[in-house]
């Protein structure tokens, strides 16, 4: 696992996007690549529309999703959409929503898309936010989501401190990924960031922690704020 830590969102967003640039244009084949919503991979994926990526190898999709038309405000497809993906040769892939679907219907749906694109079961980059609470994708503290088997790479989670369905990868998804980058900005975040990296004695796993445990390699790309808390973890400053 890798810390690294830079000076604000914005270096952070740049970093971020040379990297995710890099790692591409060094594959070969089809590059599955996992989008994730927020401002901080939002203002990385405005510095990516920049960049030269061979897209026409990328096929993206969402690791997690708003239960919300597909062109709300607040859909997580459609920010990535209007900053990044219109603007490139990717192929995207969304959950679907309509007045006639469930969640878990559109959740179903969407993992028969994600067996197609990932026939080996894993991802090559997959992106991740983290909220003040140490949720990652749409895996909130104490949710259904939580404990998906390992059968399951997507499901409908039920969010009750937000009233609000989700969508979102699971955890076995999310550990068997080849690469994982959290991109974490804020001092918001500074209180979560350290019980995920530095828990103590009687805390509890916050959802952020529970997806490293597995195969993937880990990259934190975190600014000055969000790292403010840290006092142990071995740190790379940018």
């Amino acid at each position: 696992m890798q810390v690294i830590v830079h000076r604000d969102p914005q270096h952070l967003a740049g970093a971020a996007a040379a990297r995710i640039a890099d790692t591409v244009n060094a594959s070969r084949g089809a590059f599955k690549l996992g989008m994730a919503g927020g401002s901080t991979p939002i203002g990385a994926y405005q510095e990516l529309s920049e960049l030269r990526v061979d897209w026409d190898r990328v096929e993206a999709y969402m690791s997690d999703e708003r239960w919300v038309p597909l062109d709300h405000p607040d859909c997580n497809g459609h920010q990535a959409s209007l900053e990044l993906l219109a603007h490139v040769g990717a192929t995207f892939h969304r959950p679907q929503w309509a007045p006639w679907l469930t969640a878990a219907d559109s959740a179903a749906h969407y993992e028969a898309t994600l067996r197609t694109l990932h026939p080996d079961g894993r991802s090559d980059l997959v992106l991740l936010g983290m909220g003040d609470d140490g949720h990652t994708a749409s895996l909130f503290p104490g949710t259904a989501a939580m404990e998906a088997p390992p059968t399951r790479w997507f499901v409908n989670n039920f969010v009750p401190k937000l009233d609000a369905e989700r969508l979102t990868t699971t955890i076995p998804f999310l550990r068997a990924a080849h690469r994982l980058m959290f991109l974490v900005a804020g001092e918001g975040k500074a209180a979560a960031l350290r019980q995920v990296l530095e828990p103590r004695d009687g805390e509890s796993l916050l959802p952020a922690a529970r997806v490293l445990n597995g195969d993937a390699e880990v990259t934190w790309m975190i600014d000055e704020r969000a790292a403010s808390e840290l006092t142990q973890t071995d740190t790379v400053t940018a």
